[in-house]
């Protein structure tokens, strides 16, 4: 990628949607330079002459900046969601940010998502946290604390609150109760 490129990336220089397409690589979505979604980590960044070619490297077309001109199902936008926070469910994961990356507006992933999920993005992420927090109970002996780390959570009480609300038990008694 050029240094010119770059630029028209970091500045969403609309003089340059017809010259190319830049895709993310973490996120598995393209976009024209003059989209206004986060500007991404530049190692991570491809260029495409144009859309088809992105498409037939299997990247999917920002919801934001249409670059096909075609508006992504919503099964799929959520599809493209569910695997973002699947692989990054140890991070941060606001409704904003989320949004931010997904190219999407907060309100609009919220509703898409729930009404194709039938839960929340947060309550997916808790429970991806919950279920992953059962794999280390059951097969680590790290200590919850560490655990709650490892899944994303910094507040430890937070974490048992949250673990006891979901499973009915404490992470400690959860783990008596499989050793037994």
């Amino acid at each position: 990628m050029t240094e010119e490129k770059w630029q028209a990336i970091i500045l969403n220089d609309a003089t340059y949607n017809d010259q190319f397409i830049y895709a993310v690589k973490t996120t598995g979505i393209f976009c024209k330079p003059s989209c206004k979604s986060r500007v991404p980590n530049k190692m991570n960044v491809r260029v495409f002459h144009n859309a088809k070619q992105a498409l037939s490297a299997n990247f999917r077309p920002c919801k934001r900046c249409k670059p096909t001109g075609e508006r992504l199902p919503d099964h799929d936008w959520v599809d493209q969601i569910t695997q973002y926070m699947d692989n990054n469910f140890s991070e941060t994961l606001t409704l904003a940010n989320l949004a931010d990356i997904c190219h999407g507006s907060p309100y609009h992933l919220h509703r898409t998502f729930k009404r194709i999920k039938g839960i929340t993005p947060v309550e997916y992420v808790q429970q991806m946290r919950i279920n992953k927090a059962i794999e280390y109970l059951i097969h680590t002996d790290k200590s919850i604390a560490d655990i709650a780390f490892s899944v994303g959570i910094s507040n430890t009480p937070y974490f048992i609150t949250l673990f006891k609300k979901k499973t009915g038990h404490t992470p400690t008694d959860y783990r008596l109760s499989i050793n037994k």
